[in-house]
């Protein structure tokens, strides 16, 4: 492979935090450390700059698991900040995988992580600054096959003419497989349309060259169909049934910069069964699977001990779930007691954290703590089925702030369906009350410290959950409910917090359209639209004039609501819950009717367990 090393280091001077760019960290593994350099070659991309993107878990998972398989490598490659972007591109730098510095254009298969709406146009960037055709069918025999993945190819089409195969589900297995058929396929000479086949004939495989609008148009939608053989009707979800056997710590690099978390992550649960009807990750995560305590605290200090991280993060969906989570953090107490080292949790459940778990947590040093009461009022949370209560709130409240915290931030969300005005001042009133419960739990010397901090983001429909029928606020309509909230707090101590909503109907039009949406992606950034996480840099106006000159209302497409029965763009994607169960979810929200955590009851005929063959396990709740 060509080394750009040369070529990079002479712009490295002119360039922020070239830090990003050097290679060499602790853990790397390079292509040199093989037998056969020659192996089929893969580069796993995050889409967006490396103190973002090497913090993501998928990128070390994936990398990992191509790395321990024979007959193929793996390397990093991550976006570079949008000023070097151009410096790249005016120096005729292609964009370089990190360990050896090699272009991705010349990489057997390339793989990009999709993981939030916002970062469409930076997977164009990033194949455009490889020199990689935007588009699948634009690509030579010799091109690298595109994969792409995350939690955006739940609705995969408006990423679809990007990719020549995406993973719907979890890819430790998937990714092997894939470039274990590249790689076959290539030895075989076969054309990369017969590769294509061959990929889509793997569980869990979208090839969306292989699908295409129904030759007889239905009446309630636009159905994709296949046109191949080799393509099933369904795509469904890849599950990785050993993760409760696998070992938490996997080897992970220690980086030279800092990064956004930058600590050792063990992910301690997968999925959730919560329920909550506006969460995609609670649907498409299903089942609950753990690693056991021995497991959890074995991989903690072997990470902690060959990493030399002074923090640990016991990461999942909803970590206070854990059914061992008490015995977890009363062993990692005793074993790392006096060393300064810190574990934390990064989501914590209401009805979960208690006097004793507030206790298991302080540690030796106590940052903010989270919770997530999502909406004000009791009424609104059993339409969403948040199942939490505001006595749950104050228990955790009290609990936290006797045990040493003085600051705490609660999650809502503005716009949920059925919201009403007094839903928002109820915001106000929960956190008002939540301040004057810190109040009575804190010294009174020290109430001069507390603070309650809301942070509210604006309601995005998901594919694959209850609510991806429901359309989404207008953004003047979100600002107006967000000065509602503003004008209804009467604390000092409570700060009101909220995202930007012109970025929200971007994450709308993205988590909900079609195909047609990969023409207005291209527009907006030919347009000069990229990195439109940041606020900084995104771009509405670039946007806009996409889509008035593909003639899309993207206002329409952000708000308007679908029929129960209509062909959803998604629809031939399966994340294992069913149709008619999230249709029945649906209907339950709009009568504010709740339904049971089924990991500490009965069943609630999700339709996963029995697809997936395997027995539905009922945890004893804790006490």
């Amino acid at each position: 492979m060509t080394d750009l090393w040369p070529q990079l280091s002479a712009l490295l001077p002119q360039v922020a935090r070239p830090v990003r760019y050097i290679d060499h960290e602790f853990g790397a593994v390079h292509r040199s450390d093989f037998d056969d350099p020659s192996d089929t070659s893969f580069c796993m991309v995050y889409p967006d700059t490396y103190e973002l993107g090497q913090a993501n878990q998928a990128v070390r998972i994936l990398v990992n698991a191509v790395n321990a398989a024979p007959g193929m490598w793996a390397e990093r490659a991550f976006l570079p900040d949008a000023d070097f972007c151009d410096l790249m591109r005016q120096e005729g730098l292609p964009l370089f995988s990190l360990e050896g510095c090699a272009p991705l254009a010349e990489f057997d298969c390339v793989g990009i992580t999709l993981p939030h709406e916002l970062a469409a146009t930076n997977v164009l960037e990033a194949l455009d600054l490889a020199g990689v055709a935007l588009r699948s069918v634009d690509r030579a025999e010799e091109d690298p096959f595109v994969f792409g993945g995350g939690p955006c190819s739940y609705n995969p089409e408006p990423f679809a003419a990007f990719f020549d195969c995406l993973c719907i589900g979890e890819g430790e297995e998937w990714i092997v497989e894939v470039v274990g058929c590249v790689r076959n396929g290539r030895i075989a000479g076969k054309a990369r349309t017969g590769i294509l086949e061959d990929l889509a004939r793997i569980p869990g495989s979208y090839v969306p060259s292989l699908y295409g609008p129904a030759p007889v148009p239905v009446e309630t939608g636009a159905l994709i169909v296949p046109c191949s053989d080799a393509a099933p009707r369904t795509v469904a979800k890849r599950v990785f049934n050993g993760f409760a056997e696998s070992s938490g710590w996997e080897p992970c690099i220690v980086p030279f910069a800092d990064l956004v978390h930058d600590r050792l992550n063990v992910e301690v649960l997968r999925g959730c069964s919560r329920g909550c009807r506006f969460c995609q990750a609670g649907m498409t995560y299903r089942p609950v699977r753990e690693r056991s305590a021995d497991n959890v605290v074995e991989s903690v200090l072997t990470g902690l001990a060959t990493t030399g991280y002074d923090e640990v993060s016991l990461t999942s969906l909803s970590t206070t779930d854990h059914s061992q989570i008490e015995q977890i953090l009363v062993r990692l107490g005793s074993e790392l007691s006096g060393t300064g080292i810190r574990v934390s949790i990064p989501s914590q459940r209401l009805d979960a954290f208690g006097v004793d778990m507030a206790t298991l947590v302080a540690g030796e040093k106590r940052g903010g703590l989270t919770f997530a009461p999502e909406a004000g009022t009791q009424r609104l949370r059993d339409v969403i089925n948040k199942n939490v209560t505001e006595e749950d709130l104050f228990n955790a409240i009290d609990a936290s702030f006797k045990a040493g915290w003085r600051c705490c931030k609660l999650y809502f969300m503005l716009g949920l369906p059925t919201e009403t005005d007094d839903d928002v001042k109820g915001i106000a009133s929960l956190a008002q009350r939540a301040y004057d419960c810190a109040r009575e739990a804190t010294p009174a010397d020290q109430r001069g410290r507390i603070q309650i901090n809301v942070s509210c983001a604006l309601f995005v429909p998901k594919a694959q959950t209850p609510f991806q029928w429901c359309g989404q606020i207008a953004p003047e309509e979100a600002m107006r409910r967000v000065n509602l909230l503003r004008h209804s707090v009467k604390y000092k101590g409570v700060r009101v917090n909220w995202h930007d909503p012109s970025t929200s109907f971007v994450e709308a039009i993205m988590s909900r359209g079609g195909r047609e949406c990969a023409d207005l992606v291209q527009g907006a950034w030919e347009r000069g639209s990229r990195f439109d996480a940041w606020s900084e840099h995104f771009r509405e106006d670039a946007w806009r004039s996409s889509a008035e000159n593909l003639g899309l209302d993207v206002d329409v497409m952000a708000h308007r609501s679908f029929a129960l029965d209509e062909v959803l763009p998604w629809q031939h994607i399966s994340c294992g819950v069913s149709l008619g169960y999230l249709r029945l979810e649906h209907r339950r929200a709009m009568r504010g009717t709740t339904t049971e955590d089924c990991s500490f009851g009965r069943c609630t005929g999700c339709g996963l367990c029995q697809d997936l063959g395997t027995a539905v396990r009922v945890r004893e709740a804790r006490s």
